[in-house]
């Protein structure tokens, strides 16, 4: 046989060869290909590729060659094939023109530095070619968005400061206090015993700051094994020990950047780990688990805690440096025992609540029920007032609860139930003789009548619905109290 001396032999001109007949190859049997220079601006479009432009809404070429691809070209990852040099052959790309097989090559000069990159369409309607690729690559694009929405969900503020209820001296001065802190971007120190509101507290901070359109993240640190809170806290670099994700894991410091991050009972946090708290909140950056750099975080730290920091501090429990780092704006959240006039109003609003929940009529408490509730010491707050609210309208046949059904909860309880007149000792010091119990109860129904007319700007209506009275009702123990 004859050799063929037309067809090169050294390697350079095999390539060149190749590279040609490559591209022609693409250029005519593929369904489109463009150019892209250095600077990630699209530079040539083929015949073929012109046809999408409408559908991407661009009716003239030149209202699409010349611009930026990553403005032209919804999804494209042309600008990362430049960046990194590195070709991404077969890929899904979708937007307004379709779901398209799509293959990225970069372009290198003699000194193989980048010089842009190709973009070639293989397939226009991969739909009817790769059917199973297709299918997979849309379930597990609904299986991301899914879990976006569900973790934004999340992430989002739950609670404002309308949501922290009572009009007492106590709860007004909390919200203004509140309503200071949200202007700073200082740490917030929330102080208060369980079930005060101190997390409700915190949601509402954020809401009212400028920093209420990022994310807010919550770790309650008690409820962390030692042993896995420094991961929690900072995150994990990727293959940072045996079975750690290959790809590593953002910290909850890392996920709240550019928004708040919500630190609960911050008074159980180890020793072993505060010093790299106090380096975190001082220097603004974090050094994730198994990793030797450091990541800059932008989030604004609210603490909570029921012990007492100082106490601990005292005890060589606490870093005395850290407790003065989160200790620059203190807000001491009063127990309920302290604003006994907000039951009435708490009441409303947990019953509305567990109405919404249940599907029931909210329910609605005789005066002595009333009287009672606002005798308790309440040493777990308004978790506690839910509580015995939730198990009392269980007993009921109806959605009237008497002072009964309450005394059968707190009894079953093991609660020491506390009577209406140590109330009035205790809300109203200036009667500290003892009286007959029903004058005491009789004071007791109209300090929450005063209340309740006063929290409602003195609509009878709804003094009574938050009283759990009928209108009629409120209006004979309106006149009970003017003549008194």
């Amino acid at each position: 046989m004859p050799r063929d001396d037309s067809l090169p032999r050294d390697g350079q001109r095999i390539l060149e060869l190749a590279a040609r007949s490559m591209f022609d190859l693409f250029a005519n049997a593929s369904e489109g290909m463009l150019l892209v220079d250095r600077e990630g601006t699209v530079v040539w479009i083929n015949e073929q590729y012109k046809r999408f432009l409408p559908a991407l809404g661009y009716p003239r070429v030149e209202d699409f060659v010349g611009h930026p691809v990553a403005e032209v070209v919804h999804n494209t990852q042309m600008d990362r094939v430049i960046r990194t040099g590195k070709p991404i052959l077969i890929d899904l790309l979708s937007n307004k023109a379709g779901t398209f097989v799509v293959s990225r090559i970069p372009l290198r000069d003699e000194a193989g530095q980048v010089l842009g990159a190709l973009g070639i369409v293989l397939f226009d309607h991969p739909e009817t070619t790769l059917q199973p690729l297709i299918q997979k690559f849309a379930h597990l694009q609904r299986d991301l968005d899914d879990a976006r929405r569900e973790l934004a969900s999340q992430r989002r503020t739950k609670y404002t400061l309308a949501s922290f209820i009572g009009s007492s001296p106590a709860a007004v001065e909390v919200k203004r206090q509140a309503r200071r802190a949200a202007l700073s971007s200082s740490p917030v120190l929330l102080l208060g015993e369980t079930g005060t509101g101190k997390e409700l507290l915190a949601h509402a901070i954020h809401a009212a700051s400028p920093r209420a359109a990022g994310p807010l993240v919550s770790i309650n640190i008690a409820a962390v094994p030692d042993t896995l809170l420094e991961a929690e806290f900072f995150g994990v670099a990727p293959g940072a020990f045996t079975g750690a994700d290959r790809k590593g894991r953002d910290g909850k410091f890392k996920l709240a950047d550019g928004g708040t991050l919500f630190l609960d009972e911050i008074g159980d946090m180890p020793p072993s780990l505060q010093p790299k708290l106090l380096r975190a909140l001082q220097e603004g950056e974090i050094e994730p688990l198994g990793s030797n750099r450091v990541v800059p975080f932008d989030a604004r730290v609210i603490v909570a805690t029921s012990r007492d920091l100082g106490q601990l501090v005292r005890e060589g429990k606490f870093r005395e440096d850290l407790y003065y780092r989160l200790n620059v704006l203190p807000i001491r959240v009063p127990a309920l025992r302290e604003r006994r006039e907000d039951i009435p109003a708490l009441v409303e609003v947990l019953g509305e609540d567990m109405a919404l929940r249940n599907g029931v009529p909210p329910p609605e408490l005789t005066p002595e029920a009333m009287a009672l509730l606002s005798a308790q010491a309440w040493r777990g707050n308004i978790r506690e007032l839910r509580n015995v609210l939730e198990q009392a309208a269980m007993r009921s046949d109806s959605h009237r609860i008497a002072a009964s059904h309450l005394e059968d909860v707190l009894r079953d309880a093991g609660v020491q139930r506390i009577a209406p007149d140590a109330t009035q000792r205790a809300a109203f010091p200036r009667g500290e003789r003892l009286r007959p119990l029903a004058e005491q109860v009789a004071e007791v129904e109209r300090a929450a009548i005063e209340a309740a007319m006063t929290a409602t700007g003195g609509n009878k209506l709804a003094a009574a619905k938050l009283l759990g009275i009928s209108r009629a009702k409120l209006y004979e123990r309106l006149g009970d109290v003017q003549a008194a």
